[in-house]
């Protein structure tokens, strides 16, 4: 009984948001990535949007989000958010494929229309610097622990909030959160 205790514990625990209380010396829009035809792409160009960043996978359980992802994405743009795929292989090396075969995934399989960036790191010491900034700002809860994680950027450029793989963005409680931000 005592070590179901424990094993509960350490469940909620997991859940809790820690979040640092941060100077925000930089914003998100300091930051800049290259798309998937290699051109950069400055955060700065979605300055006084929403922007809702989701490291993302084409071989992952969670990768049927990106249709719900296309959905808001067409729903909620001209409101002023942005969605912001990064490709990431960091988890179970399930984005294999170059930035080319990750495009036209994106465009046959889902009909992505939103931005997308080249392949990056978004955990650990090679971390890209913007999730690199958002563990100084926010805490634990901003880094990605599998791929289809959601960090939401307000339209003062900080973190608002982020959100689990478990999450689906078609979910209300995500759906609530970017509603509160536009």
């Amino acid at each position: 009984m005592y070590k179901v205790k424990i094993i509960v514990l350490i469940i909620m625990f997991s859940f809790i948001k820690t979040t640092v209380n941060a100077n925000y010396e930089k914003l998100a829009y300091d930051f800049y990535f290259k798309d998937l035809d290699g051109s950069k792409m400055s955060l700065s160009e979605y300055k006084g949007k929403v922007i809702v960043v989701v490291n993302v996978a084409s071989k992952c359980g969670f990768t049927n989000q990106y249709e719900d992802m296309q959905k808001i994405w067409e729903k909620y743009q001209s409101k002023g958010i942005i969605i912001l795929g990064i490709p990431s292989n960091d988890f179970g090396s399930q984005e294999p494929g170059t930035n080319s075969e990750i495009k036209n995934f994106c465009e046959a399989k889902f009909g992505i229309s939103f931005p997308m960036t080249e392949k990056v790191s978004v955990k650990g010491d090679n971390a890209h610097p913007f999730y690199q900034w958002a563990l100084k700002n926010y805490g634990k809860s901003s880094v990605p622990k599998w791929n289809f994680h959601k960090i939401l950027i307000g339209r003062d450029g900080k973190i608002a909030d982020t959100f689990s793989s478990i999450t689906n963005p078609s979910s209300k409680k995500f759906i609530s959160a970017i509603e509160k931000l536009i």
